[in-house]
């Protein structure tokens, strides 16, 4: 008998959840509204009936099901499987989410950080499936991360690692966090807006403004990289500043951790080569023992929206 199991990747808008043979190749998936603002029970209830949905839509045999893995956002205490804490999550504090969801299944269930997720589902299956170790940062609204080493995630302690909240520049820039300078307020996608909003103000004749027909509220990811390939100087400078700044970050996940490979994710990651390339570059030049070893390079993510989903289908086996 075959053997599968089922991820299911929870996020503040979305439940999103699939089915994984035991090659990790993603059978069949399905979604629905979290509907966050509803009391927790009710959203885990959810997440036990799109699994049983699913079981029946990949026509598998449920005794043939090894168990399910959960990737919630938020601070975890994975070898408990409880949500401590999760602000996109109304109410959900010290939530027990894999004994709730196991008990309406009878299956065993695992959790993890949702970025712990994406990390594992990079490494098993996707562009670091050639790796047995991997650094995954997320560059989105904030950078979360996660870390794969010899096939299985790094939990750290009850809550995890916060790879985002690590200081970048003493003093820096406000974090959502409380602090000031985190890797996060240099990083995110929102950093990279804000920085080519202040750009644009400050240099109207700049292509930055031209990009946003005139209006800074449309500024995204995209526009500074376009503008900065153009030849725009306002926008070169941003741009400059943004990979120095990610490239100290990667640099002291390398130095840290040691992975074979840095993996990027987010909106910003549709840059390519052009970001890759002078981080890989970064890397090589100011790691740790870097003429003495080879450093990892630096590739983009290719799993996308499925990497959550089917990294959590993995913690069945990987913990």
């Amino acid at each position: 008998m075959e053997r599968y199991t089922i991820g299911i990747d929870l996020g503040g808008t979305n439940i999103k959840a699939g089915v994984l043979n035991a090659r990790r190749q993603l059978l069949c998936k399905a979604s629905r509204p979290t509907g966050a603002q509803r009391p927790w029970q009710a959203v885990a209830d959810d997440m036990a009936a799109l699994v049983l949905e699913l079981i029946k839509q990949a026509g598998v045999d449920r005794r043939a099901c090894a168990g399910v893995g959960v990737g919630c956002p938020g601070t975890i205490d994975a070898a408990a499987g409880r949500v401590l804490y999760s602000n996109n999550l109304k109410g959900w504090v010290d939530v027990p989410l894999a004994e709730h969801i196991g008990s309406a299944l009878g299956l065993p269930v695992r959790l993890s950080n949702d970025a712990n997720c994406a990390a594992l589902g990079e490494c098993l299956a996707g562009a670091a499936r050639d790796c047995g170790s991997a650094v995954l940062l997320t560059l989105g609204t904030g950078v979360g991360g996660g870390v794969v080493w010899n096939g299985r995630v790094i939990e750290g302690g009850p809550g995890g690692m916060e790879l985002g909240h690590t200081m970048l520049i003493s003093e820096g820039e406000p974090c959502t966090c409380g602090r000031r300078g985190c890797v996060e307020a240099y990083c995110s996608a929102t950093a990279l807006i804000r920085e080519a909003v202040r750009a644009a103000r400050a240099r109207p004749d700049s292509l930055l403004n031209t990009l946003c027909r005139g209006d800074l509220s449309q500024m995204d990811g995209k526009i500074p990289f376009d503008a900065a390939q153009a030849g725009d100087a306002a926008a070169g400078a941003v741009v400059e500043r943004y990979l120095r700044h990610l490239g100290e970050a990667v640099v002291d996940m390398v130095n840290i951790f040691r992975p074979q490979v840095v993996l990027l994710s987010g909106g910003v990651c549709a840059q390519g080569e052009v970001l890759t390339a002078p981080l890989t570059e970064y890397v090589r030049r100011y790691a740790f023992a870097s003429p003495h070893l080879e450093p990892p390079p630096v590739r983009i993510a290719m799993l996308g929206s499925d990497a959550g989903l089917i990294g959590a289908g993995c913690l069945v086996d990987c913990r």
